[in-house]
């Protein structure tokens, strides 16, 4: 029996959210603050030892909160609420344990479904309490909100408390039958076990307890050990044998203290007599008197836990936790949940980029060896990782992974500045669409094979990104930091993530990037070329010239280079998508009185007529000496870029190099100003 869903209602940024949980490891990612943590804090609340809070509340219910405090209106009284549906072969033993333990099934024999609600348990006893505390004067409201009162003391869990309801799904309706609290406490029991492996930041705090992590977690895993009779007993000879010499000692040790207590009358005459035993267990033993030390046999040199690296010792922490919360529910001793998860938290923390690359992995080798070692070959729990770690994500197959997104609260509007709410987006229902350009085409599951190599093969982190700029090669990905930094600053402030994908490839991206909701700009040239016969490369300037760009054709719809140019930036924008295309404009270049509008094909042309005075003078080189008159100047520009001997790579770094003030191209600023006012809002406004 394993989790199929999880269904989230009004915690924290989870306002209402859903994720679907995979058969073996589920991997949670997204930007900072967009609510990975809060999907495993709930887990913590309804089934850990952690309390609710009234923080835990989502944002827009804290005012239907204060509301009911105002009016009374209990149905204003808001429910933080996790379901949890389960998927069961109904050929199994576990199987007639559910059906026991949930006697409304519908006909949907593999799935089964349990509520678990936080909420008010007498809302007119709370508002009563409420307003004893701070009542209403006059016509002035009372002098805190009700949420402050549920702040203090212990206001919450006193008019708070779970409730739990078993779950039926009909014709799309689900239906919840309120079950008694202790029943329904019981049936959660005998349902599923959670277990957390938190993130290791302080593993190594030399000052504090935490010195000695690995020592203590090796002992609870012993404890746990000896639950076997063969090891406890083996274990309690030897600590028996040294009971019995260190009693011995201390006899002898403490004697002249004995002789001082006996002297002041301690015990009496018809008193016991006072003795020291040594009374050490296994457990007490390993955990205050052992020591985890690395040691260089070659050398007969040892080192204490604390000297060893901290990715070595976060990765063999990890494995012991999960080996060990494994262990403890393999060996349940009676109605063993039916199901097992374990949450690990960031476990890169420490760990090189290799060995997180492979950590999954070496994971679940430690599990199902452990399974195996048990007799119980292939029951396994379910793992959710929550990760920043772009190399977990390259070892994860692409559906598995969950993104988390920053939206608006549903009661906000979508433009809202601060996005207080979250929705997940499973990568298993993106499905790409067949893709045909230029007699080129590609299937479903060939389009998405792509996007899987390419984020897989850059260690993209695209899931981490507030934003992502798409750009054709290396000279613009070099080049984009300095170009930002003069054009729109504040990108400054935001995570973007640049994917170097071509001008044949931005379309491929274009319904991944829309599935995610992540804002976009796409970067591109116009490559123009001759309309007829084999189509060479041609200046973009040239009748009838049209564009082999296979993004600007894919997503504009637009071929004649002539009429990319007359796109106005509302034509080149998709406000439902969050997109934006830029691709070269025409640029005016003026000299001694003269003018010429230049229309570049390409990224360096743009640099090159945009700074035509610094190309001039020197302070830019492209290899070739720029002639007198205009138009002979744009036809040398142009072949000497086109031309094979021309490093696009080596002109960007002869940019970065230059302490000449160079523009960047008009196309770019306007592209970057679009996704700053996307991100940031108009300039100005707070």
């Amino acid at each position: 029996m394993q989790i199929d869903r999880i269904n989230i209602r009004n915690f924290r940024r989870l306002e209402s959210a859903s994720s679907a949980i995979e058969e073996r490891e589920t991997v949670f990612v997204g930007p900072n603050n967009s609510g990975k943590t809060s999907a495993t804090a709930v887990f913590r609340c309804f089934l850990g030892q952690r309390k609710f809070r009234i923080y835990d509340f989502s944002v827009s219910k804290i005012e239907d909160i204060d509301a009911f405090g105002e009016d009374g209106d209990a149905e204003k009284l808001p429910v933080i609420e996790l379901d949890i549906w389960f998927r069961i072969d109904p050929e199994t033993i576990e199987f007639g344990r559910a059906f026991t333990l949930l006697p409304n099934l519908s006909e949907d024999f593999e799935r089964l479904g349990i509520r678990l609600s936080f909420g008010a348990t007498d809302p007119n006893k709370l508002r009563d309490a409420y307003l004893g505390t701070y009542p209403v004067q006059g016509d002035e409201p009372p002098a805190k909100s009700l949420s402050h009162y549920l702040t203090l003391d212990s206001n919450l869990a006193r008019f708070f408390e779970v409730s739990y309801s078993s779950l039926e799904e009909s014709e799309g309706e689900v239906k919840a039958a309120g079950l008694d609290q202790s029943e329904g406490k019981s049936l959660l029991q005998s349902l599923i076990r959670i277990d957390f492996v938190d993130a290791q930041r302080n593993i190594d705090d030399e000052e504090g307890h935490r010195a000695n992590k690995l020592s203590s977690a090796f002992a609870g895993f012993y404890k746990n050990n000896l639950d076997q009779p063969e090891i406890a007993a083996e274990a309690q000879q030897v600590i028996d044998e040294n009971n019995e010499r260190l009693t011995e000692h201390y006899a002898v040790q403490f004697d002249p203290l004995m002789v001082v207590i006996r002297g002041l009358g301690v015990p009496s005459v018809n008193d016991r007599d006072l003795k020291i035993v040594s009374t050490l267990n296994p457990e007490t033993a390993l955990r205050g008197s052992t020591d985890l030390l690395y040691v260089d046999a070659a050398r007969n040199h040892e080192l204490p836990e604390l000297y060893n690296g901290l990715g070595f010792k976060n990765l063999i922490y990890m494995a012991i936790q999960a080996k060990h919360f494994h262990a403890q529910w393999l060996k349940t001793p009676a109605n063993r949940p039916l199901c097992h998860v374990i949450f690990i938290e960031e476990p890169e923390v420490h760990l090189h980029a290799q060995v997180q690359q492979t950590f999954i992995r070496k994971i679940w080798e430690v599990l199902e060896s452990s399974a195996a070692a048990e007799g119980e070959e292939g029951l396994v729990p379910q793992l959710v990782v929550t990760t920043h770690s772009s190399h977990i994500l390259d070892a994860t197959e692409f559906e598995k992974v969950r993104y988390f997104r920053r939206c608006a609260l549903a009661d906000d509007d979508e433009n809202a500045e601060i996005l207080n709410a979250t929705e997940i987006h499973s990568l298993r229902d993106f499905q790409p669409t067949a893709v045909e350009v230029e007699g080129q085409a590609a299937t479903e599951q060939e389009a998405l094979e792509f996007l899987q190599r390419y984020l897989r093969l850059t260690h993209c982190d695209l899931f981490f990104a507030d934003a992502a700029i798409l750009v054709e090669g290396a000279a613009e990905k070099l080049l984009l930091p300095r170009m930002i930094g003069e054009s729109a600053s504040r990108l400054g402030a935001s995570y973007l993530t640049i994917l170097e994908i071509g001008g044949a490839y931005a379309h491929r991206f274009d319904e991944l990037l829309t599935f995610l909701k992540i804002p976009y700009l796409v970067i591109t040239d116009l490559d123009s070329v001759e309309p007829d016969g084999q189509h060479p490369a041609c200046r973009a300037d040239e009748d009838g010239a049209l564009t082999s760009n296979a993004s600007l054709k894919q997503l504009l719809g637009v071929n004649s280079v002539a009429e990319l140019i007359e796109l106005s930036a509302d034509q080149k924008t998709e406000e439902e998508k969050g997109r934006f295309i830029s691709f070269q404009q025409d640029v005016l270049v003026e000299e001694d009185a003269k003018s010429l509008s230049m229309r570049p094909r390409t990224l360096e042309e743009a640099i090159a007529y945009q700074n035509f005075d610094l190309l001039r003078n020197g302070d830019l080189n492209i290899g070739k000496e720029i002639p007198d008159e205009l138009g002979e100047a744009f036809d040398t520009i142009y072949n000497q870029i086109k031309s094979s001997n021309f490093k696009k790579t080596d002109f960007a770094m002869s940019l970065l190099a230059t302490n000449a003030a160079w523009q960047t191209p008009a196309y770019i600023a306007e592209g970057l100003r679009w996704l700053e006012v996307c991100l940031h809002g108009p300039e100005g406004e707070a």
